[in-house]
């Protein structure tokens, strides 16, 4: 979608069909977009209809309602007006962030339902404000947030600088974000909450290695949701995915720094929690403090099944399979306790390279509800520059292993 909204793009502006080529053929290193479809052809095809769709869709401009876009005068009140009148049209909607300016932004929630479609394109950059007291004490994760907006394209190139949680939707549907730069959030930067069908594609998500609690992209509450072609380097998980996340595909992604992809933390404050159908292919991974992690608190209840880790490279990763059924993020110990959520049907396949740390794969499961029907097969972990062989631990654990596993399972589960 990143390539399609460049090519409507150069249409818009009046350019040539061949101009809108040579444009994707550049911004795409020779293959781009067109290489994942049958012909270039095709690909131009639906960049003009996409592009005549938009011609014919009712355009809000922030600088139509006032926005200054120097960085450094609010700019929400005219975002809200945008918004609201976008949402209003009966016509399917754009509103345009105008690029080549900063527009600053304090705390803002979009809602809907809105009467039409709408895209918001942001091409310019969106900046939270630096200035505490205009963020809500009692929240300061959302920024900006989105709710209750049904078949809604965010997309155009364009970057959004946060200085709390960079984008939230809340109940959205047939949802669409896509070719986005988001750079220093202080909180998670995309969170997807209570949303079905959503195709989340072509982030770069960047914040310091040290920066706590900066999450990638946030799962939760939310089915049939794909996350693809994406780069996060940032302090906390390249992907969070916790209770009621179902159907979640995700593929193609390069994370590090950060702490990987988890699954949890769930079962917190002795809750219940589900998460079924998730599925992670063709994840690249440098320097990360895990790798893939399922973690659970005791004392919760539900489940974690039918989980399938494919196709993953590890360079330099602390612990690059784990499962921890014991998970405790407290200044105190965390007390034993019988009731756990339950894991199971979970396949770590085709994961290869190295790790800082002696334990490549731990399955940390509870005494009371082991995990169970895990399954290890054509993994080959070692250490970093060869120093000693890497082992594995394992604790109440019902595992099966095939192909060659490097290091071998443990013995006596």
């Amino acid at each position: 979608m990143a390539s399609l909204l460049l090519a409507v793009t150069f249409l818009l502006s009046g350019a040539s069909v061949v101009d809108a080529e040579a444009a994707i053929m550049s911004n795409s290193g020779g293959g781009g977009a067109g290489a994942t479809l049958t012909s270039r052809g095709r690909f131009l095809q639906a960049a003009v209809a996409a592009s005549t769709t938009m011609t014919q869709s009712a355009l809000f401009s922030l600088d139509s309602y006032g926005a200054r876009g120097d960085g450094e005068r609010d700019d929400t009140h005219a975002l809200a007006q945008a918004w609201s009148a976008a949402c209003a049209s009966r016509r399917p909607a754009v509103v345009l962030v105008p690029a080549d300016r900063s527009y600053l932004l304090k705390q803002v929630t979009l809602s809907g339902p809105c009467k039409s479609s709408i895209t918001f394109m942001v091409k310019g950059t969106l900046v939270a404000s630096p200035d505490r007291s205009s963020w809500n004490e009692n929240n300061r994760r959302h920024w900006i947030a989105v709710r209750g907006v049904d078949g809604l394209a965010v997309g155009g190139g364009g970057t959004i600088d946060g200085n709390g949680e960079a984008l939230s939707f809340h109940t959205c549907n047939n949802l669409r974000v896509d070719g986005l730069k988001m750079v220093n959030s202080q909180q998670i930067h995309v969170s997807v909450e209570d949303c079905t069908g959503v195709q989340v594609a072509h982030l770069s998500i960047t914040a310091p290695g040290t920066s706590p609690n900066t999450d990638g992209i946030h799962v939760t509450r939310s089915r049939n949701v794909q996350v693809r072609d994406c780069i996060i380097k940032t302090g906390d998980d390249c992907m969070s995915i916790e209770d009621g996340t179902h159907d979640l595909h995700v593929t193609r992604l390069v994370c590090g720094p950060g702490h990987g992809i988890s699954i949890g933390s769930l079962g917190d404050g002795d809750s219940r929690a589900e998460v079924s159908g998730i599925f992670v292919d063709t994840v690249q991974l440098h320097g990360t403090t895990n790798g893939a992690r399922i973690k659970t608190w005791q004392g919760g209840t539900g489940y974690a099944k039918n989980i399938v880790f494919q196709n993953m490279a590890m360079d330099g990763v602390k612990n690059p399979i784990i499962i921890d059924q014991s998970y405790c993020d407290s200044s105190k110990p965390c007390k034993a306790q019988g009731s756990a959520v339950e894991v199971s049907n979970v396949v770590f396949k085709n994961i290869r390279g190295t790790t800082i740390s002696k334990d490549a794969i731990t399955l940390n499961c509870s005494k009371n509800h082991p995990c169970f029907d895990i399954a290890l097969q054509d993994i080959n972990l070692t250490m970093v520059g060869g120093h000693g062989g890497a082992a594995s631990t394992c604790q109440n654990a019902k595992w099966r292993e095939s192909g060659t596993v490097i290091p071998q399972p443990c013995t006596g589960n």
